[in-house]
């Protein structure tokens, strides 16, 4: 556990020397733009709903996945350059316990996007003059989280593309390019539910307390995003612990 806790700790040290983690702001605050461009609507509309739809569509849909590959691959980036895989299993580290303290980095960034998001919607609903006292605060609370939840297989996914490709251009080209059909692929009812860049949206545009969007089932949406998550970080550790370095 000591050892664990000394490799996430130089994970983190790492992470705060690059400066990486200031993209964490890129897509709360272009949402926030885009909800402040939006037409005021009539208070007695309670338009908080509307607001969270507004933003989330292009957080959820584009800069929630592409944030994802982008900290996944920068994970693995200095490893990649100079041996430095050889550098740091020579440390006394199971490859195990590096490889999750990596994974965990990637997803505490997004569970902070997550949370800048939600600020986001509350601070753009203040200033155009909603009424605070009907903020919806549980069901913004639950989207955000099933928001977040949805990332993990594609965090599992993205992070075991990382460690095996020593590019660190290729992943996020791949990423990008797996990213930008969301907007169709999204909308079917066959794929959309498995193809894990458009679960996030999935999970947080809600329609109701039980069904996601399209309705779907939430409990379905949530089986499927848990099983690919054990699918795809059980292969990524597996990959990793046989990994010739």
């Amino acid at each position: 556990m000591k050892s664990f806790m000394n490799v996430f700790h130089s994970e983190g040290m790492k992470l705060r020397k690059s400066n990486i983690w200031l993209l964490i702001f890129v897509s709360p605050l272009l949402a926030s733009l885009l909800g402040l461009l939006e037409v005021n609507r009539d208070a007695e509309l309670n338009a908080w709903p509307l607001l969270w739809t507004i933003m989330a569509s292009i957080h959820a849909l584009l800069f929630l996945p592409l944030l994802t590959g982008v900290f996944s691959a920068f994970v693995c980036r200095y490893e990649h350059n100079g041996g430095g895989w050889k550098q740091l299993l020579a440390l006394p580290v199971s490859r195990s316990g590096l490889y999750m303290a990596k994974f965990l980095h990637v997803v505490l960034l997004l569970a902070l996007a997550q949370l800048l998001f939600t600020a986001g919607i509350i601070a753009v609903g203040f200033l155009k003059g909603y009424e605070m006292n009907i903020v919806p605060w549980d069901e913004f609370a639950r989207r955000a989280c099933s928001g977040w939840f949805a990332t993990l297989p594609l965090a599992a996914l993205q992070l075991f593309v990382s460690t095996a490709w020593a590019s660190f251009a290729a992943p996020l080209a791949i990423n990008v390019m797996l990213t930008l059909p969301n907007m169709l692929v999204v909308n079917s009812e066959k794929y959309g539910p498995w193809y894990p860049w458009s679960q996030p949206a999935r999970s947080m545009l809600l329609i109701s307390d039980d069904y996601g969007a399209f309705n779907m089932p939430m409990e379905t949406l949530l089986f499927i995003i848990a099983g690919s998550f054990i699918v795809f970080l059980s292969a990524g550790l597996m990959y990793f612990s046989r990994k010739e370095i």
